[in-house]
């Protein structure tokens, strides 16, 4: 898959004439997708996004860390993090920031070290794609946690998008999305948004035990899972 959202995050680091970063989906018109937000500071983070970086601790792995925002601020606390993201160019990016370790790697395959925290924001959970994946997700999860350890993330439940006429034949949340950046394209692929009352009953199937750190009123939320088996 060709690294649409790597080069965009290049370009607009290196102000390296930076175009429009587009989202296509298969429920409505396409989006812009302002690459600024994956540069903001501390100061400019949603309140959930900062309350998961204050509760990380011990050795923590930031999936899917795109321009490395947050694996900065925790660096900055003296915390050993490494920042992982399947795009090249967004490790680039990151490794030009500061961020000192930083990895190109499908968390999927992934079996490295084992750490205290692993951190998902901006729907970082999304990368499992569908309800299946995500199960896969957590049973590989425990594989790089340490005892005591936790996963972290926030996601939302989409249900408005349909307007109360949801898709039959597979969880709503699932949908498809395809990056447009300078005239080039991704392949389509599968994101998930899970609603927070799924999301417990597929944690407690698959043998952890969750809590809902924040809810942000619009649908959002910060969860915080850890091993029960």
């Amino acid at each position: 898959m060709k690294d649409v959202f790597g080069a965009a995050l290049w370009d607009h680091y290196k102000n390296n004439r930076p175009a429009k970063l587009f989202i296509y989906n298969k429920y409505g018109p396409k989006e812009e997708m302002p690459v600024e937000v994956y540069f903001r500071s501390g100061d400019a983070m949603p309140d959930a996004e900062l309350l998961a970086l204050s509760r990380c601790y011990g050795r923590v792995l930031d999936i899917g860390a795109g321009a490395g925002g947050h694996a900065l601020l925790l660096q900055q606390r003296g915390l050993d993090v490494t920042a992982m993201d399947i795009s090249a160019g967004a490790v680039d990016v990151m490794r030009e920031r500061g961020v000192t370790q930083a990895i190109v790697h499908n968390i999927f395959t992934y079996n490295g070290e084992k750490y205290d925290t692993l951190l998902l924001l901006m729907n970082g959970i999304g990368l499992c794609g569908n309800i299946e994946q995500l199960r896969v997700f957590l049973q590989h999860a425990k594989m790089l946690l340490k005892p005591g350890g936790q996963l972290l993330f926030d996601s939302s439940d989409i249900a408005y998008l349909y307007q109360g006429n949801l898709p039959q034949g597979h969880y709503y949340g699932e949908v498809w999305y395809q990056y447009g950046y300078k005239g080039q394209k991704t392949d389509w692929f599968q994101w998930l948004y899970i609603d927070a009352d799924t999301l417990m009953q597929i944690a407690a199937e698959e043998g952890w035990a969750i809590e809902i750190l924040d809810e942000d009123g619009m649908d959002g939320y910060l969860a915080r899972l850890m091993v029960t088996e």
